[in-house]
């Protein structure tokens, strides 16, 4: 049965759409292609850095979930930050998430064109990217719930190729598989084990790192306004998705380590492929290739679903008069803000044009980097936003609340400000992290002036 919203938005998304989708965001180039440069800077320490890092993440989520239980019929958690500390702190958190969004996908299509080449090496990248482009902006566009079904297809190659290589990991240490570099055994993990083998410096810099693995997680939530039963689907995928991420991240990384020691593995080249290669399947750069092209693809319609949603947010949320307000408060008859989705996959198109210009490689670095600085604004204010709900009205005492949440609140605060503190200890962060202060005072003091102006206005 069709449920449409008052917005004229349709619920189409079941669970089984809402949860792929959540792991189809959060589960990418971080663990295919980014986890060989992690494990070597930290060795099994690396486990203990997913596991705090799964853990205030899954906090996060409990508070957002808590909000949208509250009121499930928004688009976006950003409206709550709005409701609750005033509009011009979500004026300007919905315009740095939105940005933020469009770097996700920019890079997102970058890595598209790099795994693309791996088989057509003589194809430009910009007509690669734009193709691609061009394809998932028409899946975003047609409905919902089609949408939902790329994304559950997407996911569902991801997810197979990682239980793959944890059940193939399992049979080669239970049986002590012999390998160049030795045997396969669970061993591996602990044969002169030190917490900080590389140095403190290493360890603490792989947290910044795995933050961006975990990046995108929060994708679930923008799901909700859009998913049949709501008050279920927010328990459930909160709940549930976050642990099956972590099963999957640490069996993944359990098994890479105890087929390959971490001492032997290459930081530049994806891990999957060397676990594959030693056991003995030569076809395992282009399976991997494939697998990590679906992941960048699924990761790319998640980042065009969520920027068209946030955009159509912004865009309620200004004068009915202004052109913005007129153009991209409306709905399709297909029942999404196909104006807003537009808009975004336009802006998107800068990849290719930077992409003539510079090198793959290079654009993936700069936009990624953008991008995670800008989360980390976002989420800290979605905490300090949750902290004004349960002070509200709207507080359900008997809602899908947040656990010991006196004490986890200020502590989940507290680590998002250690992590981005940590950027500036990191050389190749350290513009992004100074360009993110920057953002906030220029952008920020801008909006609030302006909101201040339009309340006078207003009044008089």
């Amino acid at each position: 049965m069709k449920i449409t919203n008052a917005d004229g938005t349709i619920r189409a998304l079941s669970n089984r759409h809402v949860q792929m989708i959540a792991i189809g965001g959060t589960i990418g180039t971080g663990l295919f292609l980014g986890s060989g440069s992690t494990i070597s800077k930290t060795g099994p320490s690396v486990m203990w850095v997913y596991l705090v890092l799964g853990f205030f993440f899954f906090l996060m989520m409990r508070a957002i979930g808590e909000m949208f239980y509250s009121d499930p019929t928004q688009h976006t958690f950003v409206a709550f930050i709005s409701r609750y500390l005033g509009p011009s702190v979500g004026h300007f958190t919905g315009w740095t998430y939105w940005i933020g969004l469009i770097f996700v996908c920019m890079a997102e299509l970058t890595a598209t064109a790099t795994y693309v080449k791996f088989w057509l090496p003589n194809v430009p990248a910009w007509l690669i990217e734009i193709s691609f482009l061009l394809i998932l902006a028409g899946v975003n566009l047609t409905a919902a719930r089609l949408f939902g079904e790329a994304e559950f297809w997407f996911a569902m190659i991801k997810t197979v190729a990682i239980v793959a290589l944890i059940i193939t990991g399992i049979f080669m240490m239970v049986g002590h598989h012999p390998t160049p570099l030795g045997q396969a055994s669970i061993g591996n993990l602990f044969h002169n084990y030190q917490v900080f083998p590389n140095g403190i410096a290493n360890f603490i810099s792989a947290f910044p790192m795995v933050f961006f693995a975990f990046q995108g997680i929060e994708f679930v939530s923008i799901t909700i306004g859009e998913a049949k039963n709501p008050h279920r689907v927010i328990k459930k995928a909160v709940n549930e998705t976050l642990l099956r991420i972590l099963l999957f991240y640490i069996g993944a990384l359990i098994v890479i380590m105890g087929i390959i020691p971490w001492t032997s593995l290459s930081p530049d080249s994806s891990p999957f492929v060397q676990v594959f290669k030693l056991a003995g399947y030569p076809a395992a750069a282009a399976i991997i290739n494939f697998v990590v092209l679906t992941s960048a693809a699924s990761s790319l319609n998640s980042c065009l679903f969520s920027a068209g949603r946030h955009f159509y947010q912004l865009a309620t949320e200004m004068p009915v008069t202004s052109r913005m307000h007129q153009i991209f408060d409306q709905i399709s008859k297909s029942g999404v803000p196909a104006a807003a989705i537009v808009l975004s996959a336009i802006l998107v198109l800068v990849t290719p044009i930077m992409s003539l210009s510079a090198a793959t490689t290079a654009v993936f670095t700069v936009v990624t980097g953008i991008s995670s600085d800008m989360y980390l604004i976002v989420y800290t204010l979605a905490m300090l936003a949750h902290r004004k709900y349960r002070l509200s009205n709207d507080y359900l005492a008997d809602g899908f609340k947040m656990p010991a949440y006196r004490i986890t609140s200020p502590l989940t605060i507290a680590f998002f400000v250690l992590i981005f503190a940590s950027l500036f200890f990191i050389q190749a962060d350290i513009v992004g992290a100074i360009g993110a202060i920057i953002w906030t005072l220029l952008f920020g003091g801008i909006t609030f002036a302006h909101q201040a102006r339009l309340r006078a206005v207003t009044r008089s």
